[in-house]
């Protein structure tokens, strides 16, 4: 089919809850995608940071096919081989003491998995989470997500459980924390939130907290974890360790996937029949997972990841222009603040009408998630463009 009759069927037989672009792709290799037309797009969107290994990686094809052609599905009524090979490669690279993994389908259940252990660990009742956080769309995860656009017309659906602080603010945690806290929720990068940062000791100052009052700090990696800014895990930048992290996305190399990270005393309380997934952890999954991992491991993607991303950032810095407000990131996830939402979604359209993909959020920012291989072609490719636009 082409554009047009995608779009004719898709408008006649699906749900239409996505703004989507006017164009459908065929097929990928590397950091490239390719048309319905055969036109050929420099991906720096990667799924929404899922494709760490951009597109028909060799040895990622080579791993899954072979378990396609072995075994995808059997259940968690069984013991799985590949569930347990990817959860010891997650122990490996995992902050010291969180060595067990609870696999499920996608980082809104991964949340939902840490709230519901936090609250059966601590036996308390209240979540905290940032505004403007942002932590899935099922509905504990939509009640942590703290940004009403998400939230209206699902309100009976959210739990008076949540409470918000102001992210990068520990005064703001402070003030909202108690001895009824069952979990703190952190981006070490609010992604959706339009790649905002906060300091180093922001994180240090909440693990604090959290320890002081017996709270949950669960750390949400889904869209930071798999070496997106430079280490393994985004709290890595910030020499703080969480008692959970979730993870999903870059995880699986494009399948669906998520995990639940923690510790060996904390895991415990989730005994047989307290939580459960019928696909969560199969073998094609964890197959895949595994093989981001190795390859991860073997190429020193992440060290790359940190030397590229740093330079680009130091770039995007060094323009001089009123219609840039802020460039902020860590490694491959980048945020360019533009002065206005009309000015990024220019921007995107001239990096579209360029072959190039990229994406804007929380209104005014344009958000750079390349494929965790991206190159110098590429980089200077997007700044030839950027640049050209701001003139």
């Amino acid at each position: 089919m082409n554009i047009e009759e995608i779009k004719k069927t898709g408008e006649k037989y699906l749900f239409q809850n996505y703004g989507r672009q006017n164009i459908a792709f065929t097929h990928g290799k590397g950091c490239y995608l390719y048309d319905t037309e055969g036109k050929e797009y420099l991906d720096l969107v990667a799924g929404i940071a899922v494709n760490a290994l951009g597109y028909a990686h060799p040895d990622w094809v080579k791993a899954v096919t072979g378990q396609v052609e072995r075994l995808v599905h059997t259940s968690n009524l069984y013991h799985v081989k590949e569930q347990a090979e990817l959860a010891e490669r997650i122990a490996s690279i995992s902050p010291e003491g969180l060595n067990r993994t609870l696999f499920v389908n996608s980082g809104a259940e991964a949340n939902e998995g840490a709230m519901k252990l936090a609250v059966r660990y601590t036996g308390r009742k209240k979540i905290i989470s940032a505004w403007n956080g942002f932590h899935g769309r099922t509905a504990a995860s939509l009640g942590a997500t703290g940004q009403t656009k998400y939230q209206n017309s699902f309100e009976p659906l959210i739990s008076n459980a949540f409470e918000y602080y102001k992210y990068g603010d520990a005064e703001s945690v402070k003030s909202i924390i108690d001895k009824d806290t069952a979990a703190l929720l952190v981006e070490p990068i609010q992604g959706e939130g339009g790649v905002v940062t906060a300091p180093k000791e922001f994180f240090r100052a909440v693990r604090d907290i959290c320890t002081d009052n017996g709270t949950m700090m669960v750390v949400d990696e889904v869209q930071t974890g798999m070496g997106r800014t430079g280490k393994w895990f985004g709290i890595n930048n910030f020499d703080v360790i969480p008692d959970m992290m979730t993870l999903a996305k870059a995880l699986g190399g494009g399948v669906p996937i998520g995990a639940l990270v923690s510790t060996d005393e904390i895991s415990k309380v989730m005994t047989p029949g307290s939580h459960g997934t019928t696909f969560g952890g199969n073998p094609l999954v964890c197959t895949s997972g595994s093989a981001v991992i190795d390859i991860m491991k073997r190429d020193n993607i992440v060290d790359k990841v940190a030397d590229i991303g740093s330079r680009w950032i130091k770039e995007l810095k060094s323009i001089d222009s009123p219609k840039i407000s802020q460039v902020r990131g860590y490694g491959l996830i980048i945020g360019i603040e533009m002065e206005s939402p009309e000015t990024a979604v220019a921007v995107q359209k001239h990096c579209f009408d360029n072959n190039v993909l990229v994406n804007v959020c929380h209104g005014n920012v344009v958000r750079l998630i390349p494929p965790l291989i991206v190159g110098e072609e590429e980089k200077d490719r997007f700044f030839s463009l950027f640049t050209e636009f701001i003139g």
